[in-house]
């Protein structure tokens, strides 16, 4: 074994041990520290709105393949909300505050939302009751999210584009805004 004059080799093991030690230490407080409302996988936002990505979406009890499906969701862009992660796959909550597990590869950040309360709601020129009508938009109706301020949100749908209260759509938070 070669030895430089001074050097003690117990002496080293013992530094990089304390070292490690620290150091893993450090690591577990940073994770610890992390917001209860930040996912452990992406960093994002949890609760958060995403939407369906494919036509054909399996939902199951649990993440992962082995899990049972649940049911299956055939409407592309359909909107979700991400409540927990884990390794790839997401706990998701629809409309109906149903939950299950879907593969992170079948969910996109494109938001969404689905037209809610009476059977018909009027979509307007500006964010102001007083406008234009644009068009009459049923309950159920999927739309595209463009942006929101104050209690009115600006969405797309069949064609359409216009703006619709906050309270008559799901997959929008209460006090969201656009940035």
């Amino acid at each position: 074994m070669f030895r430089r004059p001074g050097f003690n080799l117990f002496a080293l093991v013992l530094s990089l041990v304390l070292t490690t030690s620290v150091f893993a230490e450090d690591t577990a407080k940073a994770v610890t520290a992390v917001s209860p409302d930040v996912g452990v996988v992406t960093g994002l936002k949890v609760p958060r709105y995403v939407s369906l990505r494919s036509d054909t979406v399996y939902v199951r009890a649990g993440p992962g393949m082995r899990y049972p499906v649940k049911w299956i969701y055939e409407r592309r862009l359909y909107p979700l909300q991400v409540i927990q992660e884990f390794d790839t796959w997401r706990k998701i909550k629809d409309i109906d505050g149903e939950e299950g597990w879907v593969h992170q590869s079948l969910l996109s950040g494109q938001r969404h939302v689905v037209v809610i309360g009476p059977q018909v709601i009027t979509l307007y020129k500006k964010p102001d009751s007083q406008s234009r009508p644009v068009a009459q938009v049923e309950a159920g109706v999927v739309a595209k999210l463009n942006e929101c301020a104050d209690n009115w949100c600006q969405v797309s749908a069949s064609g359409y584009d216009g703006w619709l209260l906050k309270s008559s759509l799901w997959g929008v938070y209460e006090h969201e805004e656009s940035e």
